[in-house]
């Protein structure tokens, strides 16, 4: 089969794009707001683009907190996601009123970090202390606004939980890092998986 995307003519229940650009790494993106209020949310647009410096990026579909508050404090820290935090990055996809803290909603503990404002989530495997180089509005083929805002931020710390080391490597096999596919999928040390976003107020997304 062939579609255009302008046309969206794939016949299919759900747009297959998100299932083709996969895994992707999960960005669980912790940041403060000016006021001091923590926010974290995950992003399946996320990654690595250079090591020298070390810079990663992440993509909102949508100005969220997370964007608004790094405007406001430059900063964010990326905390790694691994199997055991599956369900719990997961509830905190929430779509929460601005304000809410996702850290309270899904009963998880702040970490200080130590050279930014914005806490790590506690007990995870490794975390990127990270502040903001460029923040932009993305755009299609003619220029208009994509409805996207693109962060780019330098590491400036890394944390590391000795347990995740052997013979002196980060190791995935220890690590057990969860990504993103498409639809309600991820995957794990176990083989795929489904978590259904939750909805403020009970229900949940459809996952698409």
């Amino acid at each position: 089969m062939f579609y255009e995307t302008a046309r969206r003519d794939h016949g299919l229940p759900h747009d297959p794009f998100k299932a083709i650009v996969a895994p992707r790494p999960i960005g669980w993106i912790s940041t403060v707001s000016a006021d001091g209020r923590f926010n974290l949310a995950p992003y399946s647009f996320f990654n690595a683009v250079s090591s020298r410096p070390e810079l990663v990026m992440f993509s909102s579909e949508g100005e969220k907190d997370s964007v608004t508050n790094i405007r406001a404090t430059g900063e964010f820290v990326a905390n790694y996601v691994s199997a055991d935090m599956a369900r719990l990055m997961n509830a905190t996809s929430v779509d929460a009123p601005s304000g809410v803290s996702e850290f309270d909603y899904a009963g998880l503990k702040t970490e200080k970090s130590i050279l930014v404002a914005p806490p790590r989530v506690a007990g995870i495997l490794a975390a990127l202390e990270c502040r903001a180089t460029q923040i932009f509005a993305l755009t299609d083929l003619d220029g208009k606004p994509a409805g996207a805002t693109m962060v780019v931020g330098q590491v400036v710390g890394v944390h590391i939980d000795e347990r995740a080391l052997r013979n002196g490597r980060f190791d995935p096999r220890i690590a057990h890092p969860v990504t993103r596919l498409g639809y309600r999928d991820f995957g794990g040390p176990d083989g795929y998986f489904e978590m259904i976003r939750p909805v403020w107020g009970g229900q949940s997304s459809t996952g698409t």
